[in-house]
């Protein structure tokens, strides 16, 4: 899983944590009781859990993970966080800045479980209008060498009505203890703007905030609508949408790693005059770092996890020296 870190203007690095690392953080405001979660958490993981999931197929295990948390299986965290660590930004509150980034539970399935595990916030999908397969098997790659992990998914997705079906059941069970969004992509065959309106009119009121995601590497033509030209276009239907059906909601939009300075300062403007919310930085990449040992290395895809990490946090500086620091961001691995 690839984790992200929102913070209010400032962000110190963008998060790329993957699970194969294996190492517990104490977030606890017990200190004692903290470190021995972390230190169980952290010796459960690697001499117990890993060896049986690492023994799985990567598509395999994410699904099982998704499926434990759906219905209990997973860990509650009962030790309170320090207070410190309690995060307002968006309007939102949240009890820690680390959240689980999209790509995870696509479908919404497994929100609550999820934030009970520790996390300030969940994000869910990507979400297509229309239910898909994405791309076929294999897809998802580890690449244990290198702390990382491609995947070429393609938006496979159960499709908006299931998924505000999830959404409708989690609202009416109640008891979550932190907020999530829903993260919307477009149909493999669609066309954009059509498409990322129906998901924002069709979810946008169950979340507590929404993302538009222009930036995956494993749908053709998709990451064009990063030039100005075709963001410009894309947002303002957006936001105008998100201002008909949930007004209240924001709005943000997740690009790329691999974008030049030229498309960046574009898009920074076009998230400034179109009264977007905030960015998600970033998602993953096409690169190949010379530095890649895994075997799995020359798969197409994209990248996540510690490779990515520099490239990720270099773009999250310059966003936030573009925007001036006035828009809220989210640091992603991924």
């Amino acid at each position: 899983f690839f984790f992200q870190i929102m913070a209010k203007r400032v962000i110190m690095g963008a998060a790329a944590g993957l699970t194969v690392a294996g190492v517990a953080i104490s977030t606890s405001s017990n200190p004692t009781a903290g470190e021995i979660k972390a230190s169980a958490g952290t010796f459960f993981y690697k001499n117990v859990a890993w060896p049986v999931i690492s023994q799985m197929g990567a598509e395999t295990s994410h699904s099982l993970a998704v499926m434990s948390a759906r219905y209990g299986l997973t860990p509650w965290d009962r030790v309170p966080d320090d207070p410190i660590l309690k995060t307002s930004v968006l309007g939102l509150e949240m009890r820690n800045p680390l959240g689980l980034a999209a790509g995870c539970d696509k479908n919404g399935a497994a929100i609550k479980n999820f934030l009970q595990m520790g996390f300030g916030f969940v994000e869910i999908g990507s979400v297509t209008p229309e239910p898909q397969p994405g791309n076929p098997l294999p897809r998802m790659f580890r690449l244990k060498e290198d702390g990382a992990a491609i995947n070429r998914y393609g938006f496979n997705s159960d499709g908006a009505d299931t998924v505000r079906s999830n959404l409708e059941a989690t609202r009416a069970e109640g008891g979550l203890v932190g907020p999530f969004g829903v993260n919307l992509g477009k149909n493999k065959t669609a066309e954009a703007i059509p498409d990322y309106v129906a998901g924002v009119e069709k979810l946008g009121g169950l979340a507590d905030y929404i993302v538009i995601n222009v930036s995956s590497p494993n749908t053709p033509g998709l990451r064009t609508l990063q030039k100005r030209e075709e963001i410009q276009k894309l947002m303002a239907a957006a936001v105008d949408a998100r201002d008909k059906a949930c007004p209240a909601v924001p709005i943000l939009v997740k690009i790329a790693p691999d974008l030049t300075l030229s498309d960046i300062e574009d898009i920074c403007v076009v998230v400034m005059q179109n009264r977007v919310d905030g960015m998600v930085v970033t998602n993953t990449t096409n690169a190949r770092p010379e530095s890649l040992t895994g075997e799995h290395k020359g798969e197409t895809g994209g990248l996540s996890g510690l490779p990515l990490k520099d490239m990720s946090t270099e773009v999250v500086k310059k966003v936030f020296i573009q925007t001036g620091g006035t828009v809220p961001l989210i640091g992603v691995g991924g």
